[in-house]
């Protein structure tokens, strides 16, 4: 099942997400996002791993119909404060959606399989669900924050202690195993320090730099392909006995006999 957001963890989420660069660095993700997934006013898309609705509240100012879910009772909870009556909001599990076939035009994760024991499942069920594209947004592997944040987990940080990061070829490896040559598409967002001058103090650079695999956001969309396949099913019960004939049996004889033909 993976990490669930409990309300330590949510806390220790929600002071990041708040801080100068959580700020800055989920700006540049969404902008990443739009470019991968083109959605269209009206469509509707599933945020799986929604927690508090952060991105759900932006899925909503761009005309689209949004629904979420979380594995979190802690966490849709608070997202149904956020966001009322304009949402379709669920518990349960990325591995098990409680949603039908086809229900959506678009599924994304944000920074979710990082935290899922078997995010190829998860994978699979958002291709169910999804009939236009999916997109994953995961914490790069080879970036060095990335790195920075295995370091952490590694010396008991309660967030990132269950926390895996992944490259682009270990995800894209993930989207090939969960729908076969699906068309992929890919960018990354890295952060740079830069001098302030004004302040005299230090800040971060966000900038998008496309198509080298090493920034710190790593965002990939995969177009779902449809193959329509047929099975010859063997019939396993026996023809029933044709019943009897409305005309009845009547030979070619008695027929023209009738018509006056010897």
């Amino acid at each position: 099942m993976g990490l669930i957001f409990d309300k330590n963890v949510a806390g220790l989420y929600k002071s990041w997400y708040h801080s100068p660069q959580g700020r800055k660095i989920d700006g540049s993700i969404e902008q990443l996002i739009v470019s991968l997934l083109d959605p269209t006013a009206g469509e509707r898309v599933l945020d799986i791993g929604c927690g508090t609705g952060n991105h759900l509240l932006y899925f909503s100012r761009m005309g689209l119909d949004v629904s979420g879910v979380d594995a979190s009772s802690y966490m849709i909870d608070k997202a149904k404060k956020r966001l009322g009556h304009r949402c379709t909001l669920k518990i349960g599990r990325a591995e098990d959606l409680p949603f039908d076939d086809n229900e959506f035009d678009l599924a994304v994760f944000i920074n979710t399989i990082e935290f899922l024991d078997d995010p190829l499942q998860a994978l699979r069920e958002a291709g169910r669900v999804a009939k236009r594209k999916v997109f994953v947004g995961v914490l790069n592997s080879l970036s060095l924050s990335g790195l920075m944040k295995s370091i952490q987990g590694y010396f008991g940080d309660p967030l990132f202690s269950r926390t895996r990061c992944y490259n682009l070829w270990q995800v894209k490896s993930l989207l090939r195993m969960a729908y076969g040559n699906a068309p992929v598409s890919w960018g990354c967002i890295d952060i740079w320090p830069s001098f302030i001058e004004e302040t005299g103090t230090f800040g971060m650079h966000f900038r998008d730099i496309g198509h080298l695999p090493f920034g710190s956001f790593l965002g990939i969309s995969a177009t779902m392909i449809y193959k329509i396949m047929t099975d010859n099913l063997p019939l396993k019960d026996r023809l029933k006995k044709a019943s009897q004939s409305l005309v009845g049996a009547r030979t070619l004889e008695d027929l023209n006999r009738n018509r006056g033909v010897l």
